[in-house]
């Protein structure tokens, strides 16, 4: 009965080694190792009370043997049990070192996954690290950016309100300037389409006068006629102070010979500039400090052609109201 125990340990433990242990179940394995060995110590005991048996058997049998030959069958029978014993034996025997070198392995193998599990814990922990160092950066980084952001918002408040205050200023002068451009054609209605015209352009009104409405060819006195426009756009510009004035004379490109003060196209632009400049400021109350002429001679025409018809409309008295933008000055000069 103890020999078939002993076959059955001997198969099971042979069945436990043989069997792939994950090293998850390392802990497992290590406790079914050491239940193992405890029954491998018990089983060596088990041998040595079976070989003290069995030397008692052995001396029983040598003396039984020369008692009763008659018992010889039986002793042949122990003699087969004997024989099957030692094999057994060395077969445990053979469970037992197989059952060492597999627990040898599995440390080997055990020892080597753990070093390759640290040295990847180590490898994580640095990544991580890494990571977490970017990370920190990328916050820092970000905060400066939001504090920056909360700067251009505050600031692009602040221009925002200035480009408000800006359309406002801008949308009362177009309203001032197209005021004024009716006032002006109000009082020259008689005249407007008759030698002149009044336009606004680049937020200016552009009062035009072709030479026949003011001057006869060649010269620098203003008409009656002439000084008639001039009076009325005078009385104007008296009730709107608020408005700069510019009178610019224009000739065509036909060479002026002329002699004494005017000598050119370019003094006879001056001349008609300053002609009509002095009759506005001796017919009216205007500023002369808002008021100033100029000449360009044929240098701005309104006409490239070389015919009557366009050196006509280059000769021509220009009168520029501009609205002060004192106030939008003021807002850019903040800036």
């Amino acid at each position: 009965m103890k020999n078939h125990s002993l076959i059955i340990v001997g198969i099971a433990t042979i069945a436990i080694i043989s069997s792939c242990v994950p090293a998850r179940k390392f802990e497992e394995v290590k406790k079914k190792q050491e239940s193992c060995e405890s029954e491998l110590s018990q089983l060596k005991l088990n041998h040595k009370d079976l070989e003290s048996q069995y030397n008692e058997v052995n001396s029983s049998y040598i003396e039984l043997k020369k008692r009763h030959d008659l018992l010889v069958n039986d002793t042949t029978t122990i003699g087969k049990s004997l024989r099957q014993m030692t094999i057994n034996y060395d077969k445990l025997n053979e469970t037992y070192e197989l059952l060492l070198q597999k627990n040898k392995e599995l440390l080997a193998g055990n020892a080597a996954e753990t070093k390759k599990l640290a040295g990847q814990l180590q490898l994580t922990q640095e990544e991580l690290q890494r990571k977490e160092d970017a990370l920190k950066a990328l916050e820092k980084e970000l905060n400066l950016k939001g504090q920056k952001l909360e700067e251009l918002n505050v600031e692009l408040q602040k221009r925002e309100a200035k480009v408000k205050e800006l359309e406002e200023i801008l949308s009362k002068k177009d309203a001032a300037v197209k005021d004024l451009k009716r006032k002006v054609s109000d009082a020259l209605l008689g005249f407007e389409n008759n030698g002149l015209t009044v336009n606004i352009k680049n937020g200016k009104v552009y009062v035009s006068l072709e030479e026949s409405l003011l001057f006869a060819s060649g010269k620098w006195a203003v008409s009656p006629k002439g000084v008639e426009v001039l009076k009325k756009l005078g009385k104007v510009l008296e009730q709107n102070e608020d408005i700069n004035v510019m009178v610019e004379g224009h000739t065509d490109d036909v060479p002026m010979r002329g002699a004494g003060d005017v000598k050119d196209n370019w003094d006879l632009s001056v001349m008609r500039a300053t002609s009509v400049t002095k009759i506005i400021l001796e017919n009216s109350k205007v500023n002369p400090l808002r008021i100033t002429a100029a000449g360009h001679g044929e240098f701005m025409p309104l006409d490239n052609a070389k015919t009557p018809e366009a050196r006509a409309k280059n000769r021509r008295t220009e009168i520029i109201l501009t609205p002060k933008l004192d106030e939008l000055f003021q807002i850019l000069e903040s800036n």
